[in-house]
């Protein structure tokens, strides 16, 4: 069986080889209906937005959670950091949990807050985690919040991987209560239903980051690592559109949707934002500007996608995030089954 740092280099390899997928993350099905008389001005559009809690975005694209607890992780992290404060964009760290165990590579995370000393960074634990781990982790970066991922598809197609999820929930309630910082409930790539997120918020959770199929596979990645393991998992999840629609059924507007699964272009940040989501998580897109060109790459790719998106919030009227959910869409294909399906679960 391979260590955790073998399984951290693996994930990188196979995140940068591998295609989207192969799901699809939804938003060629959603269509937003243009405006031909906007009324307004390019330089009237603000990008900055909202979640519960945490201090004011600058705008709405966060560098979502990817790597940490290996030795090659914490030059991937000190890079996205230094991308992060180039574009005034928050980021979040991959699992601390791990090196919150061993001890090991914690300088793999905390080099993330030495390069980027003023901006806002998200800490990341499994809902394994205790109360003190949780506080540990967000102590460790000087966190504005705190993420706990769910990965439970991911784990049992993991050779290594954990096989008991009982108690998930109770953990999750007591760090949402007692730990400093508000707390993020993230999905990896399955997406979130109606009713798990209705179960989440009622314990505490006011800002849930719906992680959609579309986008990285961690399951096809397991896939890639273990020849012997279940591949149809691969295929399991609600597209990110579809999981977003579920979101925004049961979520208020004084609590927060994070998008994130598959979004890849300003448009698709634009969808997103329409659907109801707050702030847009990218991670794989990001690794690889970084991996193609540097940070300078990555700096000028992330400013070309913010840019991309004010263009089109131009094209609908809307001069900032909130006005987003009064623009006019409507559905075609699996998605408006999907919303028909759903309706009244």
């Amino acid at each position: 069986m391979k260590t955790r740092e073998n399984r951290k280099h693996d994930h990188i390899k196979y995140a940068l080889a591998l295609p989207d997928g192969p799901l699809s993350n939804g938003f060629s099905q959603v269509h937003v209906v243009p405006n031909c008389l906007p009324e307004i001005n390019l330089s009237q559009i603000s990008l900055a937005t909202a979640l519960p809690g945490i201090p004011t975005l600058e705008h709405p694209l966060i560098i979502n959670a990817m790597t940490g607890g290996a030795q090659e992780a914490a030059e991937i992290n000190k890079q996205l950091a230094q991308v992060a404060k180039n574009t005034h964009s928050a980021m979040a760290v991959g699992s601390q949990y791990g090196s919150l165990k061993s001890n090991n590579y914690l300088d793999s995370f905390t080099v993330v807050r030495r390069e980027n000393p003023q901006g806002i960074i998200f800490a990341n634990v499994s809902p394994l985690a205790s109360v003190a781990e949780g506080q540990r982790a967000v102590d460790m970066l000087e966190a504005q919040a705190l993420q706990i991922h769910l990965n439970v598809a991911q784990e049992l197609a993991m050779e290594e991987g954990e096989r008991s999820f009982s108690g998930f929930l109770q953990h999750i309630e007591e760090l949402a209560n007692k730990v400093s910082v508000p707390v993020i409930v993230k999905e990896t790539g399955a997406g979130m239903a109606a009713k798990e997120i209705r179960a989440l918020t009622n314990v505490g959770v006011n800002i849930i980051d719906v992680g959609g199929a579309g986008g990285t596979n961690f399951m096809a990645i397991e896939a890639a690592r273990f020849s012997d393991t279940n591949t149809e998992l691969s295929t399991w999840g609600l597209p990110t559109a579809i999981t977003l629609l579920e979101a925004a059924k049961v979520m208020s507007a004084s609590q927060g949707i994070i998008a994130t699964g598959g979004i890849r272009t300003g448009l698709e940040i634009l969808k997103s934002l329409i659907l109801g989501a707050k702030a847009v998580g990218m991670a794989g897109n990001i690794l690889k500007f970084l991996v193609d060109g540097g940070v300078d790459n990555a700096t000028v790719e992330v400013q070309k996608l913010l840019h991309n998106l004010q263009d089109f919030m131009l094209l609908t009227g809307a001069k900032s995030i909130p006005q987003l959910t009064k623009v006019p869409i409507y559905f075609t294909g699996d998605v408006l089954a999907a919303c028909n399906a759903l309706k009244n679960k």
